[in-house]
């Protein structure tokens, strides 16, 4: 019989039937033959170098990789040569974005301007608090939370206080800008407004009504462009926090009743400065979003394509809990390009390997219930139907499984090896798996010296009378 390893099943205290998502394991669904999808492992991370600083963001600008790093804004090229520019002082997370001639950024509440020569600040006072910046129409817009402020179209180091604009269809904070499809979304903490340059004079954007959405984002780094579609993480008024993508006046939930589980273990707070990104690559467009302690992300293409969400953990850590080590991902060069969280590391990510920084990181998944209707069963043996033989050399890796009858404890783990390197004919099998009286779960673990694509489990299971 097979039995579904795509995503999980546990069981928790409450009670209750939990989910459980693959951990370092991409789900992918393609019809191979074998099965109707497969697993497969998370890019690896290659360090390159280093910069002088944390990384605090990043974009890609004319070609070249631009980050701020520490204080410094700097250009990364393609062999990690780290180049400083100039100083745009301390401060959390940045903001970037880009003109015809200028890059901008915004640090610790304050503008600065590239124009490929000179690094120069915005110090017109009625600029007040730039909390992040867009560009759309020749104006670069800002907010400090309460206004939309622009500057001048024939000087963007001018502001005209006379032209500033406000979200105002509910008293709550802006707390970021996003432009989609040349309109700038205003997220507030609990609803979004859409605006449009009808030219108007003083403040030339004006609200879209019909294009409200009634929920809002947490922080200013908690939404994100998602193909033609805002992702967010927020809620409306008197909700629970959710994950969304909105358009055209609608907020879809994309959060599984799993996912908000997750993210009902934070407080409001916590959540508040986490960060989201988008990466597409492979018929894949994942959404990242970067937790206090750990990392899940969505797959949109893939959840398109099997008509239900697909979501999986990335995580840095042999065992346990974990962040996955990667932060503000670029695209530049033909890779995707990163730093590593609260370090000065540098690096791409990199398919032909798993590993990350250079550590050996764990993977694990588990499986759908297998249910006899009460009688029970024997398991004589299963096999993990696997692409197997693409390891390092020198690498004789084992895979680990073990099951429970309750979601909550399980038994001791059998091992199993995976083949060395050019062993692509090896079977995964464990002989002699136990019993079951009612039902019956399975979990398998490894670490990155075994890179296996996992298309299928298959159990011989004998099942029983009573």
């Amino acid at each position: 019989m097979q039995i579904g390893i795509i995503n999980g099943i546990y069981t928790d205290g409450s009670p209750d039937f939990r989910t459980s998502y693959p951990v370092n394991l991409v789900p992918v669904p393609k019809a191979t033959g074998i099965s109707e999808g497969y697993l497969r492992p998370g890019d690896g991370i290659v360090k390159t170098g280093d910069g002088p600083g944390f990384n605090r963001g990043g974009i890609n600008w004319n070609g070249v990789l631009y980050r701020v790093m520490g204080t410094s804004l700097v250009t990364v090229a393609q062999d990690s040569t780290v180049t400083v520019i100039g100083d745009v002082g301390s401060g959390g997370r940045v903001t970037f974005t880009y003109s015809f001639d200028y890059l901008a950024v915004t640090s610790g509440g304050r503008l600065y301007l590239y124009d490929g020569t000179t690094l120069a600040q915005v110090t017109d006072p009625d600029l007040g608090t730039a909390l992040t910046v867009v560009w759309v129409d020749g104006y670069f817009m800002t907010t400090d939370g309460e206004f939309l402020v622009i500057t001048e179209l024939n000087d963007p180091f001018s502001v005209d206080p006379l032209k500033y604009g406000s979200s105002e269809a509910d008293p709550d904070p802006v707390k970021a800008l996003l432009k989609l499809r040349n309109e700038i979304y205003a997220l507030n903490r609990h609803t979004i407004e859409v605006f449009d340059n009808t030219g108007t004079a003083g403040f030339p954007f004006q609200r879209i009504t019909g294009a409200q959405i009634q929920k809002g984002t947490l922080g200013t780094h908690t939404c994100c462009v998602l193909g033609e579609n805002i992702a967010f993480m927020g809620s409306g008024t008197n909700e629970n926090i959710s994950v969304y993508v909105g358009a055209n006046g609608t907020a879809q939930k994309i959060a599984t009743r799993e996912i908000e589980e997750i993210l009902a273990g934070y407080t409001e707070t916590q959540l508040s400065t986490s960060f989201m990104q988008e990466r597409t690559e492979g018929g894949h467009q994942f959404l990242d979003i970067h937790l206090p302690d750990q990392t899940i992300v969505f797959d949109a293409a893939g959840s398109q394509a099997v008509g239900q969400p697909v979501w999986f953990f990335l995580r840095t850590s042999l065992v346990g809990l974990g962040r996955w080590a990667v932060c503000d991902a670029v695209f530049a060069y033909d890779r995707w390009n990163v730093c590593k969280p609260a370090a000065t590391d540098v690096g791409y990510l990199d398919k032909n390997i798993a590993s990350h920084w250079g550590e050996t990181i764990g993977w694990e998944f588990g499986t759908t219930i297998v249910y006899n209707e009460s009688r029970g069963a024997i398991f004589h043996d299963m096999e993990l139907v696997s692409l197997t033989g693409r390891v390092q050399p020198g690498a004789d890796p084992t895979v680990w499984t073990s099951y429970s009858t309750d979601g909550l404890t399980y038994s001791v783990e059998k091992p199993a090896r995976v083949g060395k390197l050019g062993e692509y004919n090896k079977r995964v099998v464990w002989l002699q798996q136990g019993h079951m009286r009612n039902w019956r779960l399975q979990k398998f673990r490894g670490t990155s010296e075994a890179q296996l694509a996992m298309a299928r489990l298959e159990a011989r299971v004998e099942p029983l009378a009573f």
